[in-house]
């Protein structure tokens, strides 16, 4: 298990490296110029050169590369062109408005998911099973931003329950105020990821209701009902954790998209406006945190899989 944990651990810095350097690489060739933009427009030809020059754009790539990978093994994700700002300390500002999103809109997924795709399954003969495994195909292909202005309409402009957009100023000092801030777009995310999930669920629950062992307990004097959940589902669950790890990297990525619909001042919401900005320290130190969160994920996953499935155990 050691040895199998430093592999994994290897191939995971492996791929923040290459991913760190496609993220240098890709920035640079957007078009726009920071130095421009922070001189002014009408600045002259020579006072940009000197913002430049101030800035440390005018060094040549790899060196720009080698200080910006420098500074990772201290711990600097470096510091905003635009505001000076150390990158690490609005990563974790922000991280406390996407962080609870992203953890609400999982639960969200799960309740959904993972039970009405058993009982999906489990009815697949009958008309209760049938709709749900309709409604999962039909808000899966519903459009993230769709679904959040739906859901605005409903809940905000016909019920008048939840807030439509923006989030306290006060943040998690008013506990109540920030949580119904997140709930609309939580939901969003939650709804679409889990009918996603759901249709996984379900299909792994119908191929461990045909497995020989199934058929054996039921067979022994168990209804196929119990046979399935004191047999099948431990696969079922195995075969979850699984595609978990993308649903994660899934909700990652709606909340960049979330966070713009609801006004939401979260990392999402920061990563578009420095794009816009041409801000590159930031948007690189943001991209690999995303990057080394879903990789993290990734690694925490199959570990899981190695330390729960006894067959691969045997394997090795």
């Amino acid at each position: 298990m050691i040895r199998y944990t430093l592999t994994r651990l290897g191939l995971l810095i492996l791929g923040l490296a290459v991913a760190s350097v496609l993220i240098f690489v890709s920035l640079r060739v957007l078009p726009g110029d920071v130095a421009q933009l922070i001189a002014g427009a009408e600045a002259s030809p020579a006072q940009v050169e000197a913002v430049r020059s101030s800035l440390g754009l005018d060094a040549p790539p790899w060196v720009q590369y080698a200080e910006w990978i420098g500074g990772l093994f201290r711990g600097d994700l470096g510091s905003s062109l635009i505001t000076g700002t150390p990158v690490a300390a609005e990563l974790w500002d922000k991280a406390r408005v996407t962080a609870p999103l992203a953890t609400l809109s999982l639960t969200i997924a799960l309740l959904i998911g993972i039970p009405f795709g058993i009982l999906s399954a489990l009815g697949r003969r009958r008309a209760g099973g049938t709709a749900l495994s309709v409604g999962a195909q039909a808000f899966a292909a519903v459009p993230v931003v769709w679904a959040g202005l739906m859901l605005v309409v409903v809940f905000s402009v016909w019920l008048g329950w939840l807030p439509p957009q923006g989030f306290p100023r006060a943040g998690w000092s008013d506990p109540g105020a920030a949580l119904r801030a997140l709930v609309l777009p939580a939901l969003t995310i939650g709804i679409v990821e889990g009918a996603m999930l759901l249709r996984f669920v379900r299909s792994a629950t119908l191929q461990a209701v045909g497995q020989d062992y199934v058929r054996t307990a039921a067979a022994k004097g168990l209804t196929r009902t119990r046979a399935l959940l004191a047999h099948g589902l431990p696969n079922v669950g195995l075969s979850v954790i699984t595609v978990l790890g993308l649903q994660v990297a899934g909700i990652i990525v709606g909340t960049v998209v979330i966070e713009q619909l609801f006004t939401l001042p979260g990392i999402g919401r920061m990563l578009v406006a420095d794009v816009a900005s041409r801000d590159l320290p930031k948007v690189q130190g943001e991209l690999l945190a995303l990057t080394g969160f879903v990789l993290l994920v990734g690694f925490v996953v199959d570990l899981a899989h190695r330390l729960i499935d006894p067959r691969q155990r045997e394997a090795a």
